[in-house]
């Protein structure tokens, strides 16, 4: 697989073909327009030619009503969907027409009206319950709200805090104004609610005296009658709104069955909004339309025969190597590639005219994810949950990549698994003592166990890691010999693999692997750290040849011991995951070692056991896929990979609600 070769298309038709040439390049879905180039900008500029404009504005408005619709009936009447349902399939033909667009919207403001309604009778509610809150303490007081006195007598209301004796403050009034008179209407933990009675002419000395004690005068401006007349006619308005409120609450909770009905406008209008971005890309004289674009190369037959039913004046070329970085990169894969794809987009898209990484990567992603994971009872339900999702959901672009990754690693998990005699830990051995502690059954076979065998393991992986590191330097070099620099894949991949040769034929018989002498794989390492030295000093001059021979050495060194020390990660993963699965199997089993097996016993193993798997299982999940994605993006791409790349974002149907068929 690769990355699709792209060409520039540039084409005119006359204006009364707009709609419909828009519409079939929705229905295609291969052509990303682009912004004009200098020409027509300069065309522009003298006014020769003028940017389309269309309503996009309103048909995002027209959107968001129809958006806040579906999301008030969630609210007032929650969907009873299917567990992992598909998303409803209509045709293009049915997405590009606007049939029941109208109607839907009128419905829309109809709902958005009844929740604004809803949400003023709350605003309400809340006022006149804050409201009661605030008269409940005045509740004995028998006396209109709006009392002031009379021409002689001042009248007060207010609160004192609760902690200050109402005796004191009796006694300082006393003092101040003799005929002046407190009542104490109510009291909680905070505060006394008290009524004062005084001449006007004492008023001031009253407030004085009042005003050490931190009293707090109370006003109800507005309100008349006595505090219990207010509270009751709050509650009965408060009743009066809740039936109103309940009333408008079940007319848009009625309007459930009409959920479908707005999500598909919403989608149809989302088509709209789509060729109306687009339609403000196009420019124009008063007869004909002028548009700049990028196509996959292998959709020009398909696109050619729309072009010419149209009438179009078009032409497509390739785009120069200084044009690159504008290139749109679309990557071009098959179903075991393409579940590559949300790595590759986390990290970024490969740069036009480069390597497109996915089946390079794949069968090591694959592979590290089995091998770390290396469960057979975790692959069949990781297996299990990737069919059952695509069968039920029909996934298509990233969450359908998601689903084959989890399908492939689940596979590549069970084989390992198989290999390292692990399912759900060791729980077959577990249960079989337990029912049968004189048992003399060791558990599963294995080729090779991360507990009993880690430095097999750990060399495993580190050899992995070295035939990892190796394709990615395999590529790099072609790349630059493709690229006209074949000297430079000479002295920078070449000395690295007769050093790798070198050390080989050294290493085997100073550990006795083999009986041949050590001194022809010096030779050779000796050879290939000259021509490592001479390579990195080749472009130097003068004293600039040592410091790039003294970085090259550090670099290499440090950089090669680092990145194939990453891969033991491999190693410590599958054993950390088949010890905590052990353990979580010892625990459960241990009631049944010291009370024998009964009901009771068997209770508790199957709950230890399913709680402590499923914990193991999750972590696994996530731990194996972020350590893969590490030893894929940093060790396996720093080799060869040239990000960088935009993404292809043509014209085409978009859903949200619906899904489209495929044509």
């Amino acid at each position: 697989m690769a990355i699709l070769k792209m060409k520039r298309l540039r084409l005119m038709v006359v204006r009364s073909r707009k709609e419909e040439l828009l519409r079939e390049l929705q229905r295609l879905g291969c052509v990303e327009l682009s912004e004009i180039g200098q020409e027509l900008q300069d065309s522009e500029a003298q006014g020769l030619v003028t940017r389309e404009s269309s309503s996009l504005m309103a048909l995002k408005a027209r959107q968001n009503t129809l958006d806040h619709a579906v999301a008030l009936l969630d609210k007032y009447a929650p969907a009873k969907g299917k567990l992992l349902s598909a998303k409803p399939e209509y045709g293009g033909d049915e997405l590009l027409s606007d049939a029941g667009v109208d109607e839907a919207l009128k419905l829309a403001e109809a709902i958005g009206s009844a929740d604004e309604r809803v949400r003023r009778i709350a605003a309400e509610e809340s006022r006149l319950h804050s409201l009661i809150e605030s008269l409940t303490p005045w509740k004995e007081l028998d006396l209109p709200l709006d009392t002031e006195g009379t021409e002689r007598a001042a009248v007060l209301t207010g609160s004192i805090s609760g902690r200050i004796s109402l005796d004191e403050v009796t006694r300082a009034l006393g003092e101040a104004a003799e005929e002046a008179e407190l009542f104490s209407i109510s009291q909680d933990k905070s505060a006394h609610y008290v009524l004062l009675v005084c001449m006007r002419e004492s008023l001031t000395a009253v407030q004085e005296c009042l005003r050490t004690f931190g009293f707090t005068a109370t006003a109800f401006s507005g309100m008349t009658g006595t505090p219990k007349e207010g509270i009751a006619a709050s509650e009965k308005t408060l009743q009066e709104l809740a039936e109103e409120k309940a009333a408008w609450s079940a007319d848009i909770a009625g309007r459930g069955g009409n959920r479908d009905e707005l999500k598909l406008a919403s989608d149809r209008v989302g088509v709209q909004i789509a060729a109306a971005e687009a339609e403000d890309r196009l420019f124009g004289t008063e007869s004909t339309l002028v548009l700049e674009g990028w196509m996959p190369a292998e959709r020009e037959a398909e696109l050619e025969q729309v072009l010419e039913r149209l009438e179009c004046a078009w032409e497509t070329s390739d785009p120069e190597k200084d044009e690159y970085d504008q290139v749109p990169v679309q990557l071009k894969n098959n179903a075991l590639t393409n579940s590559l794809n949300m790595v590759t987009n986390m990290y970024s898209l490969p740069a036009y005219g480069s390597v497109d990484p996915n089946p390079l990567m794949a069968p090591f992603f694959i592979l590290f994810y089995g091998l770390m994971m290396a469960d057979m009872g975790y692959g069949a339900l990781m297996v299990i949950a990737a069919i059952v999702a695509m069968k039920k959901i029909k996934p298509k672009a990233g969450t359908l990549a998601f689903c084959q990754l989890r399908l492939y690693a689940g596979i590549s998990t069970f084989i390992m698994g198989a290999l390292t005699g692990g399912l759900f830990g060791d729980a077959p051995y577990r249960i079989v003592h337990m029912f049968n502690p004189k048992s003399t059954w060791e558990g599963l076979p294995y080729l090779f166990n991360p507990i009993y065998n880690s430095e097999t393991v750990l060399y495993g992986a580190m050899v992995l890691g070295v035939i990892h590191l190796n394709v990615g330097m395999i590529v790099s070099a072609v790349e630059k010999v493709r690229g006209g620099n074949p000297l430079d894949a000479v002295f920078e991949e070449g000395p690295l693999w007769v050093i790798l040769v070198g050390g080989i034929l050294y290493a085997l018989p100073a550990m006795g692997i083999a009986h041949f002498s050590t001194m022809p794989g010096l030779v050779i390492l000796i050879i290939g750290a000259v021509a490592l030295l001479f390579g990195a000093g080749r472009h130097s001059k003068g004293f600039g040849k040592v410091t790039a021979a003294i970085g090259c050495i550090y670099n290499t060194l440090t950089g090669w011991f680092g990145d194939i020390l990453s891969y033991s990660r491999i190693m410590a993963l599958m054993l950390a995951g088949g010890v905590v699965g052990q353990v979580f199997n010892t625990i459960a089993a241990m009631p049944a070692g010291s009370m024998g097996v009964n009901l009771f016993t068997i209770i508790i193993f199957i709950v230890i056991f399913l709680v402590g798997h499923a914990m193991n299982f999750a972590l696994n999940l996530l731990g194996c896929f972020v350590h893969d994605l590490r030893l894929q993006c940093l060790e396996f791409f720093g080799k060869f990979y040239q990000d960088g790349g935009r993404p292809f974002q043509p014209l085409k149907i978009k859903t949200k609600y619906v899904s489209a068929k495929e044509n």
